[in-house]
């Protein structure tokens, strides 16, 4: 018998062979010290199912009645302590109709040995000489056993997407093999697999010692099969939440994320990503998935390259929805614990546990300078200020020293119009890597202020360049030691400001502090 500081009791059985260990008390503290492993059922699971699923809320326990509840902030949910009532009696009915169906369904086997099965993966889209027909039911409303032993899992729907059967996933990846893993995140392992339908898929195979796994599970199904659009990931269905394991079956993207080409197991000097205007791409599509999720009322809460997938012409596919947040309409912000990867996570939601939609514009802040430098966003490699990149971006822009941060192989250097588009990119980074939330532009503006830098860029023939002399003296010297001018909520997504900015760092970057010199810049018109 062990006893908490909260004098609740709870009894742990051991193997036989451990006997001498609770006989010796000299040795049952360090074992206990040394941590132990506890597997046990969990008989509240579809309480505390729908409760998230129904209200959104978070599973608690009553130790008076010794019944799960539901917690809706700092209080019951509505209807909680009714709906205790009618789940006990919604479960005797349920019981009672499925042994009584279970007994028509018997008597039924009997006389017919021909009837006929609902179509899984396997056979869907099939047809027969004489019929051709699909089913779809409501989620999980189908046979199917703890297990998953049905295929396809009885051609049944969640949400919208398909229940897979366990068995099914198990062996289109092979049983899981090592050789199919083609990654391994903070959540799970992402598995190839091949359908009996001849799919190519990625399974997600969720950690078992994720306690928030059934959370993760149930955010990636309710936002992935609601949104459609061309730079999200397709989630092609799930297995049922009763099945042995909970996995999740998306469509497979086969050149894997950015930050494997930038600077992971894919990144070569003859990578396409070499090129400034994919790089440039990657920006404005991932900006234009981001900028969907928060018209949809949705939080990605973990933008980060090792989180957008890239395709064979590397279009831009978000991925992993497990820790997303649906936002209610008509509030400044969603009080939560932060969550995400560090050195992308918004230091004012990790402060204030604050969370809006300016958080995803952090994180995407260190995705563009992330494209810009090809630098890890966290590297303890690098000097103790510049191990987190977001740092050490807003410190090289505010000393006019971009043009050490920027990738070799992007032709900063020679090529001008990459010099200019990397300037403004880096200056709209510098501005999504604000302190303050109020400082960082919307999404809407990123993405709108990304394809003005595109087209202007895509549209230079059409405009002259002109060569000018501009006198540096020490007043403009004194420039490269005052930070930037704080923006306002009034100037932010304001083009002048931003041509203003990059304008500005380009000039000061190519002059000297303290000396009066003549320098010839090109602008355009």
């Amino acid at each position: 018998m062990l006893r908490s500081r909260c004098n609740t009791s709870f009894t742990v059985p051991i193997s036989d062979a451990y006997a001498g260990v609770m006989a010796n008390g000299s040795l049952l503290s360090p074992a206990l010290r040394a941590g132990f492993d506890v597997n046990y059922n969990d008989s509240y699971w579809d309480d505390c199912f729908r409760c998230y699923e129904e209200n959104h809320g978070a599973c608690g326990f009553d130790s008076d009645s010794g019944n799960s509840i539901c917690i809706c902030g700092d209080r019951l949910c509505p209807g909680a302590s009714a709906g205790a009532v009618a789940v006990l009696a919604g479960i005797s009915l349920c019981f009672w109709l499925f042994v009584r169906q279970r007994r028509i369904k018997k008597a039924a086997q009997i006389m017919s040995k021909d009837l006929s099965t609902p179509p899984s993966s396997a056979t869907k889209g099939r047809t027969t000489p004489t019929t051709n027909y699909s089913m779809t039911t409501s989620s999980y409303n189908t046979t199917t056993t703890g297990s998953g032993s049905v295929r396809g899992g009885g051609g049944s729907t969640y949400f919208g997407v398909q229940v897979f059967s366990f068995d099914e996933l198990e062996e289109a990846t092979e049983n899981f093999d090592r050789s199919k893993e083609l990654g391994d995140g903070g959540f799970g392992t992402v598995y190839y697999g091949l359908l009996y339908d001849g799919r190519a898929v990625a399974v997600k195979r969720l950690y078992e010692n994720n306690m928030r796994r059934a959370e993760q599970f149930m955010n990636e199904i309710e936002i992935l099969a609601k949104l459609r659009h061309k730079n999200l990931v397709t989630l092609y269905g799930c297995t049922s939440r009763h099945s042995r394991e909970l996995l999740l079956v998306y469509e497979y993207i086969s050149n894997g994320t950015v930050a494997d080409h930038l600077h992971g197991s894919r990144h070569s000097p003859d990578s396409d990503l070499s090129a400034w205007r994919v790089r440039m791409n990657i920006a404005i599509e991932t900006a234009d998935a981001l900028a969907f999720l928060h018209a949809s009322d949705v939080i990605h809460r973990d933008v980060k390259t090792t989180n957008i997938l890239l395709d064979d012409d590397f279009h831009v596919k978000v991925a992993d929805f497990g820790l997303s947040r649906l936002f209610p309409t008509h509030v400044t912000h969603v009080s939560t614990a932060p969550q995400g990867t560090p050195g992308y996570v918004d230091p004012e939601y990790y402060q204030c546990y604050q969370l809006t939609d300016k958080s995803d514009v952090y994180s995407f802040g260190v995705v563009l300078m992330e494209l810009v430098t090809s630098l890890q966003a966290v590297d303890t490699c690098r000097h103790r200020h510049d191990i987190n990149l977001a740092n050490m971006a807003v410190s090289r822009i505010q000393n006019q020293q971009l043009e050490e941060m920027v990738d070799a192989c992007l032709g900063f250097d020679k090529d001008y119009a990459v010099r200019r588009m990397v300037t403004s990119v880096a200056a709209l980074a510098f501005r999504c890597l604000q302190q303050e939330r109020e400082m960082r532009p919307s999404m809407n503006e990123v993405l709108a202020t990304l394809r003005r830098i595109e087209r202007e860029n895509d549209g230079g023939g059409d405009q002259k360049a002109e060569v000018v002399d501009i006198v540096v003296d020490d007043d403009v010297g004194l420039l490269q030691n005052v930070p930037p001018p704080v923006l306002s909520p009034d100037s932010v997504g304001n083009d002048k400001w931003v041509s203003f900015l990059s304008f500005l760092l380009l000039l000061l970057t190519h002059s000297k502090v303290g000396h009066s010199s003549t320098k010839k810049f090109i602008f355009d018109h």
